[in-house]
């Protein structure tokens, strides 16, 4: 399968002049659940990153109209984007900035129990891990290559637009919230075709 340009996004504005002006546009949410929980886009559906691959082709069938994708800061969103383009889908469309922007820009939120971002878990976890691994190396030397360890897989991360250890972060308990009904959310994108 060949790799399309899944590139396309727009700024928040845009968005909520879309939004404002075209009840078939619909916003997908790929954040966890407990983010999602914590604010998200009134009326947006979510759909995790990670449920993507699993569900792609009934999501690919399921989307009508346009889609506008939307994480934390848009690096999730934009790897959804790029699997839906690549399985079919024509008008996905990210959010640049994702949720960052879309609060720093004043649109309105729907919020529910605060909990932290994932970036802001990762950057927590992998500066615990590098800071304890410093302190610990006084006494034990070698333990001086778990912090490095760490900054070999933030640079592949970034590299790479990925983060294996936010994908573990994201399986936590604390990030699941309430949970996510996939099918719940498949069967909103069906219904915005229908209404298209």
């Amino acid at each position: 399968m060949s790799t399309k340009n899944a590139s396309s996004s727009i700024d928040v504005a845009t968005a909520r002049a879309l939004l404002a002006n075209n009840s078939e546009v619909l916003v997908v949410d790929v954040r966890t659940p407990g983010e999602f929980e914590t604010a998200h886009v009134a009326g947006s559906i979510n759909l995790p990153l990670d449920q993507v691959d699993a569900h792609l082709g009934r999501i690919v069938n399921a989307a009508g109209g346009r889609v506008l994708l939307m994480c934390q800061s848009g690096n999730r969103a934009t790897q959804a984007c790029t699997k839906l383009v690549n399985a079919g889908m024509v008008d996905a469309t990210v959010i640049s900035g994702g949720m960052n922007s879309w609060i720093a820009a004043g649109g309105p939120v729907e919020r529910g129990r605060q909990r932290w971002s994932l970036e802001r878990q990762v950057r927590l976890v992998a500066g615990g891990i590098v800071l304890l691994s410093v302190i610990a190396s006084i006494w034990l030397p070698p333990v001086r290559f778990v912090a490095g360890f760490i900054g070999a897989g933030l640079t592949f991360a970034a590299l790479t637009n990925t983060c294996a250890m936010g994908a573990l972060l994201s399986k936590l308990p604390y990030n699941r919230g309430a949970g996510c009904d996939v099918n719940s959310s498949i069967s909103r994108m069906q219904d915005t075709r229908r209404r298209a």
